[in-house]
C-alpha cells in the first residue's frame, strides 16, 4: 500500500479510515473493547460521521474491512435488542439502521465489503449495502442473516437487498432458516462477486472496487420472481411450508419475513404493526434468552491460559457412537486413533465418516485430508501419544473399569481419560484406578454430528481444573459443554426418563402413539417422545427408565414390544413400522384435553430436582442442557423459564 494520510477523528473509537494517494480509501471496523464486531448505537452513529467526512471529499473508492481475526461484523449488538421495553424502541432501533444503510447504498463513489470471517446480519446487511462484495476463502467466513433464530427479522434493508441480488427463493431461504454460506457457497449464489485466497485479498479488493463494473443483480428467472404477479405466487407458496413446520404460529418472526418482502419490498418501517408485534413479542424475548444461553455454553469450552489444545484424540469402540465421535474429531482437525477388536469392526465407522466429510467439506481436497487423519489403530498404538483418550465401549462396568486398568499406564502424564457413558457413576467406573481423579465423562448425543450439547461430568468439586480442560475441548470441536455433576442420567437423560414413560402410559391408557407424539410437535418438539424413544431403541429405554425413575413395573406397551423383539428403528419395529430410516404413522387422532402439559409436567418437575440436587449450577444452565439436549421448545425459553412464567401470568391474571 501506498503512504496514507490518517483523516479518523479523534472522536472515533471504532473505525479507522486511511487514504492512499490515489484516492482509494480503506474503512477499518475494529469495535472498542470487544473481541468482536457488533453494531451498537455508538458504532453505527460513528460510522455515519465516516460517511459525513466522505462526503465533503469523496474518495476514488471505499473499501470496508474487520481489524478484529475473529471475523468482519457479528451482527447488530445483541444487548440492545434485550433492551426494546416499548414500539417506540424497537421503531428507533430499525429506523437507525435502515437510514443509514441507505445512504450507504447511494453515495456516488464504488464500495466494497471486504469479508474475512463471520458476516451476520447487521454485519451482511451493511455489506449488501456496498456496491461489491469479496469472500476471503478461510475456513471461518460465513454469511448469514441468523435473525429469524432471535425471533426478529433483518429490518436494515436485507429483506430488500438480498432478494434483489440472489433471487427470492435463495432469499428466502436463507433469511427463514439462518443458514450460513461459506465463500465457495456465497460464490455460487452471487452473494459475493468472487472468492479470493488471503494472500491476495488487498489486491483484488483494489482491483474490484476500481474496476467500474456494475453490481451485481439477479438475473432471469430469479429476477422476474421479484416482481408482480410472480412475488405472490412465491409468497404464498412459501408461507404454506412455513405454516406446515409451525402450525400454531410458535414462530411469528418467519411469516413476518414473507410479509414484509412481498407486500412492503422489504421495508418493516412501512409496516409498524408487524415492528410491535414482532420485536417486543415473547418468542423474541425468549429466543433471545436462548442465544445468551448459548453464549454461556459455548464460554465454558473457552481455553484457559497456558493450556495446550488437545491434537491427538484415540477413541476405543468402533460403534455408532465412538465411531462417529472419532469422525468428527477429525472434522475439526484433529489426529484421531481409532480402536476396536480388529479392522472390520473399525470399517463401518470409516465408511460414516467418509460420508460425513463428503457432506460436510465441498472441497474434495480437504474431505481427503480429514479421512487421513481418522486412523485405524486396531492395537492401541495411539493412547501414548493422545492428548486424550475416550472410551466408548459397551455399557458395562466390569467391562470399561479392566479397559482403564489395561491403558492408565500407557498414558501420557498429562491426558484425559474420558468415558462416554450416558448414565454409569463415574465414582464406581474409577474403583482401581491408580490416578482416579483423571477419569472424566464427556456425554455425546446421538447422532454425534447434529446434536450440539456434551455433557462434562465430574464426581468432585476438586477437580474443576480437568472438567476445563475438558470444556475447552468440547470447545474445539465446535460443541457446546455444559458442565454437570456426577449423578444417574446426569441432566439429559435424567430428564427425558421420566417424560418418555409418561408418554407411554398415555398408549396404556389407550391414546395412540401418533396422538401423543403429535401433541408434542405441536407444542415445539422437534419430535415426539415415543419417536424418540424408538430411534433411541426401547430396550435402552427401558433399561434408562428403571434406572432412572424407580418404577418396578415398566410401561405395558414398552414390555410387550420388547417381548417381541420389537426394538425401535433398530429393528425396523417398535411404535412405529420404520422404512429407510423414517417412521411410518397413521392419522392422529383427537388429542385428549391438556395431554402436552401432562406430558412436560414430569420432564419440568426433574428439571428442577436436578438444579435442587446440584447436578448443574443453576435453572438457567439446566434450561439450556435440556433446550440443546433434547430440542425441548426453543421459543419457551427452556422448560424452567417456561414454568415462571407461566406461573407469573397465572398470579398477574
Amino acid at each position: 500500500m501506498t503512504s496514507t494520510t490518517e483523516l479518523s477523528p479523534s472522536q472515533w473509537r471504532h473505525w479507522r479510515l486511511e487514504r492512499e494517494a490515489d484516492g482509494l480509501a480503506w474503512l477499518t471496523i475494529d469495535r472498542a473493547d470487544s473481541a468482536v464486531n457488533a453494531l451498537s448505537a455508538e458504532v453505527m452513529t460513528e460510522l455515519a460521521q465516516v460517511l459525513d467526512t466522505l462526503q465533503s471529499t469523496p474518495p476514488a473508492g471505499l473499501i470496508i474491512r474487520s481489524g478484529k481475526a475473529a471475523g468482519f461484523i457479528a451482527g447488530a449488538d445483541v444487548e440492545e435488542f434485550a433492551g426494546l421495553a416499548t414500539p417506540q424502541q424497537a421503531h428507533a432501533l430499525v429506523e437507525r439502521g435502515w437510514h443509514l444503510f441507505n445512504r450507504l447504498a447511494s453515495v456516488p463513489y464504488p464500495t466494497l465489503a471486504l469479508i474475512q470471517g463471520h458476516c451476520l446480519g447487521g454485519g451482511l446487511e451493511l455489506a449488501l449495502a456496498c456496491r461489491y462484495r469479496l469472500a476471503v476463502e478461510v475456513p471461518g467466513t460465513s454469511l448469514a442473516l441468523p435473525e429469524v433464530m432471535l425471533g426478529i427479522f433483518p429490518g436494515w434493508g436485507g429483506m430488500r437487498r438480498l432478494p434483489a441480488l440472489i433471487g427470492p427463493v435463495a432469499a428466502l431461504d436463507m433469511m427463514l432458516t439462518g443458514r450460513p454460506a461459506d465463500a465457495r457457497k456465497a460464490a455460487t449464489l452471487g452473494l459475493v462477486d468472487a472468492r479470493v485466497p488471503p494472500r491476495l485479498s488487498d489486491t483484488a479488493a483494489r482491483r474490484q472496487v476500481l474496476s467500474g463494473k456494475p453490481a451485481r443483480r439477479a438475473r432471469g428467472i430469479a429476477a422476474w420472481l421479484n416482481h408482480a404477479p410472480f412475488k405472490s405466487l412465491v409468497a404464498k407458496r412459501v408461507l404454506k411450508q412455513v405454516n406446515a413446520k409451525d402450525p400454531l404460529g410458535h414462530y411469528p418472526a418467519a411469516p413476518a419475513i414473507v410479509t414484509l418482502w412481498s407486500q412492503y419490498d422489504g421495508n418493516a418501517l412501512a409496516a409498524p404493526q408487524v415492528i410491535d408485534r414482532i420485536l417486543t413479542s415473547d418468542t423474541a424475548r425468549n429466543l433471545l434468552r436462548v442465544f445468551r444461553l448459548q453464549e454461556r455454553l459455548k464460554s465454558c469450552g473457552k481455553a484457559r491460559d497456558g493450556v495446550s489444545p488437545v491434537q491427538h484424540v484415540h477413541v476405543v469402540g468402533a460403534g455408532t457412537m465412538g465411531g462417529d465421535i472419532a469422525a468428527w474429531c477429525a472434522l475439526k482437525g484433529m489426529t484421531v486413533t481409532l480402536q476396536d477388536q480388529d479392522a472390520a469392526r473399525i470399517a463401518p465407522a470409516i465408511g460414516r465418516a467418509a460420508a460425513l466429510y463428503a457432506r460436510k467439506l465441498k472441497d474434495p481436497y480437504a474431505a481427503r485430508a480429514a479421512a487421513d487423519r481418522l486412523i485405524p489403530d486396531p492395537a492401541g498404538d495411539g493412547v501414548a501419544r493422545a492428548d486424550l483418550v475416550i472410551e466408548a465401549i459397551t455399557e458395562q462396568i466390569e467391562a470399561k473399569q479392566a479397559l482403564y486398568r489395561a491403558i492408565e499406564s500407557r498414558l501420557k502424564p498429562d491426558a484425559i481419560l474420558a468415558t462416554n457413558t450416558s448414565s454409569l457413576s463415574l465414582g464406581t467406573l474409577r474403583a482401581g484406578l491408580t490416578q482416579p481423579h483423571r477419569l472424566i465423562g464427556v456425554h455425546f448425543f446421538n447422532p454425534v454430528a447434529q446434536m450440539p450439547l456434551v455433557e462434562v461430568v465430574q464426581a468432585g468439586p476438586d477437580e474443576q481444573g480437568i472438567q476445563a480442560r475438558a470444556c475447552a475441548f468440547v470447545g474445539q470441536l465446535g460443541k457446546l459443554p455444559l458442565p454437570v455433576s456426577d449423578a444417574p442420567g446426569f441432566l439429559v437423560n435424567a430428564v427425558l426418563a421420566p417424560y418418555m414413560l409418561a408418554a407411554m402410559r398415555q398408549v396404556d391408557d389407550g391414546v395412540s402413539p401418533e396422538t401423543v407424539d403429535r401433541a408434542m410437535t405441536d407444542f415445539g418438539m422437534p419430535m415426539g417422545p415415543l419417536e424418540l424413544a424408538d430411534t433411541v431403541g426401547l430396550d435402552i429405554a427401558l433399561a434408562a427408565g428403571q434406572q432412572l425413575t424407580q418404577q418396578a413395573e415398566p410401561p405395558r406397551c414398552l414390555a410387550d414390544r420388547i417381548a417381541r423383539g420389537d426394538l425401535g428403528r433398530k429393528s425396523g419395529q417398535g411404535f412405529y413400522t420404520w422404512h429407510d430410516g423414517k417412521a411410518r404413522k397413521r392419522e392422529p387422532g383427537t388429542s385428549p384435553a391438556g395431554l402436552a402439559e401432562q406430558l412436560i409436567a414430569p420432564l419440568i418437575e426433574r428439571t428442577q430436582q436436578q438444579v435442587d440436587q446440584r447436578v448443574v449450577a443453576d435453572a438457567d444452565l439446566a434450561d439450556a442442557g435440556v433446550i440443546f439436549g433434547t430440542g425441548f421448545a426453543p421459543f419457551t425459553g427452556g422448560p424452567l423459564h417456561y414454568r415462571n412464567n407461566k406461573l407469573h401470568k397465572t398470579s398477574t391474571t
